[in-house]
């Protein structure tokens, strides 16, 4: 499974951004889908989760009342959808996914296989 995240860009703070994930050859109908992000020159961190069995969501802190994230009624996209974006926000965000019924954290990113090439986010003051 190949997956495509897209949608990242410039944005000054107080703006949204969606962001869109993809998958190249199957759809994401079966799986896990979870959305990180790296900023420069720290580590990865995760940030949004949608389980496929029964579409439960996970937020980060920082993430949550801010950020939503969904997928569509046939499964094939999941999106990002970011509000009141600040500086620290700006990164590099990931999609990735897994197989359905892993019962490791929907927040593990060891637990997902397949991963995006990322989009960037940069956030204005």
């Amino acid at each position: 499974v190949q997956l495509q995240a897209s949608g990242g860009g410039s944005v000054q703070a107080g703006g949204s951004l969606r962001l869109s994930c993809t998958a190249s050859e199957q759809t994401l109908r079966s799986r896990d889908v979870a959305w990180f992000r790296q900023p420069l020159g720290r580590e990865r961190e995760f940030i949004a989760a949608i389980r496929f069995t029964d579409n439960y969501t996970a937020y980060s802190a920082t993430a949550k009342g801010r950020f939503t994230i969904s997928r569509d009624n046939a499964k094939t996209t999941a999106y990002l959808q970011m509000n009141s974006l600040t500086p620290e926000d700006t990164a590099t965000y990931y999609c990735a996914a897994r197989g359905r019924g892993v019962i490791s954290s929907i927040r593990d990113s060891t637990t997902y296989p397949y991963w995006g090439q990322g989009t960037l986010v940069t956030v204005s003051s």
